[in-house]
Formats: C-alpha cells, structure tokens, sequence
C-alpha cells in the first residue's frame, strides 16, 4: 500500500515521521531506519541491528580442531544415516 505524506524538513534536517505510519511498521522510540537515496527519491525502511562479533583466525582453527572426528565415528555416523533412511 502506497502512502504519500508531505513532511516538513526541520533546521537541523529532521523530519517526523508520522504516529500511524510508526506504528504500522512497529518503529519505536530508538528504532533504526535506513536511507537510501534512488534516482532522486528518498527510501526510508524499517532497519534491524544485528550484533556482530568477530572471531580470530585461533579461535576458528581451534574450533575446527575440536568439531574434528575420526575416521570410525564418521564411519559409524554415516551408517546410522543410511539405516535411517531406509
């Protein structure tokens, strides 16, 4: 559903979004939006922040290590799959 508001540009480039609108696509006080600037146009979207943590090349290789399992137990799980498919 298209929905076209006149909103006015504040001093400091603020504008104010209306309540219905907000409230429609769950923006609360706080809430991120994201702005894209397309062929002239301005696109405002409801936004998510995600945290992100970044692991060191140790901790993935030490991971790598400890998910590792041998030939017998691969062996042994893969025969397990199969049974459980038949």
């Amino acid at each position: 559903m298209a929905t076209e508001k006149m909103l006015v540009v504040s001093e400091r480039g603020q504008i104010t979004l209306p309540a219905n609108i907000r409230k429609r696509l769950g923006l609360k006080p706080g809430g991120m939006v994201t702005l894209e600037e397309r062929r002239g146009e301005l696109v405002l979207k409801p936004a998510a922040i995600v945290e992100l943590q970044i692991y060191s090349e140790e901790d993935v290789a030490r991971w790598n290590e400890e998910d590792e399992i041998s030939t017998s137990e691969r062996r042994r799980l893969s025969e397990k799959l199969r049974k459980k498919k038949r």
